[in-house]
């Protein structure tokens, strides 16, 4: 368990995307939501959506797509050992096959999302499915160890259009029908990745028993054409306007160069992140040229993959990247550290830990559909900060010979902030990211998101060493607590979240 877990420019405000007391920052806007609202209908979609808006024909092939990601995130932790049996390779080795699907999505993400807000939602979720299907073949039949890694490369380009690419869709849908995307809406999309993340590792080792480790890949592909056909029937058409006249230019908007120097930035910090048991000092001056490049690059170009200087107009959706991103990096500490604790310290077996922390995936669940109907953003990610900060003082706390009701309540009070952050993080994004940009926008969010993956995953391996401890779990329930503080502080200090805000989603939020 160890090793799987090392692995346009913002110039218009958007609509009040969730309703008119949710986001109250978006209030003091209402000439651009009018504006939007009274959108001419050639700028809609050419074929409009079947049935009412953001109803269930529309909804399921987006929250199809969404769970693809976070399923194969976890599915394949169960599988890794008998992968190394099969390839005659090590724990060390198949940890790649984790951190080389979260480095492809990391990058995939904000690019499918940029994809998305130029050439449209609907091409873009599509394309992904396909890819997934191929992912899914080549993985299921790869006679290499390498050529399984390329699988999972390929997976996490494929899985990372969805999410993004709905985000879009989602935005698109509230343009045609003149009503802003309920909030419960975007729930559902949080709730498709918590509820896939939670059960993937019990689906993975179900398929690895029955039908093999290859049946982890092959699943895929019946997903994924499942995802496709919905797409291909129930979303709308892509507004005619988002298909770029020629190849070069729908190259030159997709900034290539861009995308490739942030992917080779992120892959030098990822690969020194895997390793501060020992770290590779040198890494780092490669790591530095690059973001230099990468930033007089972005500065440079008309159409950047990471628009700059959108960013540092718009602080409040900064602060929501570096939120999400520190969130997550406590949560995944707890999900893979816990797990191993319970195994190695505790004595627990695989399922006997998984059972121990269902109450966590359970309230992740719950607080996801409470945070989904919740009015406002702050509040629910304030509750979120301060439930991180006293989980990880219970974590505090625990010991080898701990009482089971003890390591049941901790798990389900931790799983309170991986719910209510999801959602409250989520429509943060949606509300303060360009109107044109909010699929780019998501997909930074999942960005970070895996950041905080890749950094807990070597905080793990740095605090644990070779073998789980108490005093490695305590060291890690010690970071939760100090960032549970800092979330906290960082939420209540932040002005765009303020009820009575202004300047979310037009960069002036800071």
């Amino acid at each position: 368990m160890k090793d799987s877990a090392r692995l346009g420019r913002g110039g218009a405000a958007p609509e009040a995307a969730i309703s008119p007391a949710a986001i109250p920052a978006a209030a003091g806007a209402p000439a651009q939501e009018a504006g939007e609202r009274t959108a001419p209908a050639a700028a809609t979609s050419s074929a409009p959506s079947p049935g009412p808006a953001f109803g269930p024909r529309l909804m399921a092939p987006l929250l199809l797509g969404s769970l693809l990601n976070p399923i194969n995130s976890t599915m394949i932790a169960t599988a890794l050992v008998a992968i190394g049996q099969d390839f005659h390779v090590g724990a060390a080795d198949t940890a790649w096959l984790v951190s080389a699907m979260y480095l492809a999505s990391a990058v995939g993400q904000p690019s499918m999302g940029r994809l998305a807000d130029r050439i449209g939602p609907r091409r873009v979720f599509a394309a992904g499915a396909l890819t997934v299907c191929a992912a899914g073949v080549l993985g299921a039949l790869a006679p290499t160890f390498a050529l399984l890694i390329v699988s999972r490369v390929v997976l996490g380009i494929g899985t990372a259009a969805a999410y993004p690419a709905a985000m879009a869709v989602l935005r698109a849908e509230s343009r045609r029908t003149g009503c802003p995307t309920p909030r419960h809406v975007l729930g559902r999309l949080s709730l498709a990745a918590l509820g896939s993340a939670a059960v993937g590792p019990t689906l993975g080792g179900l398929l690895a028993a029955t039908a093999g480790w290859r049946a982890v890949f092959a699943v895929n592909v019946p997903l994924a054409l499942l995802a496709l056909v919905g797409a291909l029937l129930w979303l709308p058409a892509d507004r005619k306007e988002a298909r770029p006249t020629h190849a070069g230019a729908a190259s030159a908007s997709l900034d290539p160069l861009g995308i490739a120097l942030f992917a080779a930035a992120l892959t030098c910090a990822m690969v020194f992140l895997l390793h501060l048991e020992d770290p590779q000092w040198l890494l780092l001056a490669p790591a530095a040229v690059l973001a230099g490049v990468l930033v007089w690059w972005q500065l440079r170009h008309p159409a950047p993959f990471i628009d700059l200087r959108m960013l540092a107009r718009n602080g409040a959706l900064v602060r929501t990247y570096l939120r999400h991103g520190l969130t997550y990096l406590v949560i995944y500490c707890v999900l893979y550290g816990f797990s191993q604790w319970l195994e190695q310290v505790h004595g627990a077996s695989p399922f006997q830990a998984g059972l121990i922390m269902l109450p966590m995936s359970l309230a992740a669940a719950v607080c996801s559909l409470v945070g989904a109907r919740t009015k406002g953003i702050r509040a629910p990610l304030t509750v979120a900060a301060v439930c991180l900060a006293l989980g990880s003082g219970v974590f505090l706390l625990l010991q080898g010979a701990s009482p089971l009701v003890a390591l049941l309540c901790a798990g389900a009070l931790f799983g309170i902030p991986q719910g209510l952050s999801s959602t409250g993080n989520q429509a943060a994004v949606y509300a303060q990211a360009p109107a044109d940009g909010v699929g780019a926008a998501a997909g930074l969010q999942r960005t970070a998101q895996y950041l905080g993956a890749i950094t807990a995953s070597s905080l793990i391996g740095l605090l644990y060493g070779q073998r789980a401890s108490d005093s490695g779990l305590h060291e890690i329930a010690l970071i939760g607590v100090v960032l549970g503080l800092l979330l906290l502080t960082l939420t209540l200090a932040d002005r765009g979240l303020r009820p009575g805000a202004t300047g979310t989603g037009t960069g002036t939020g800071g």
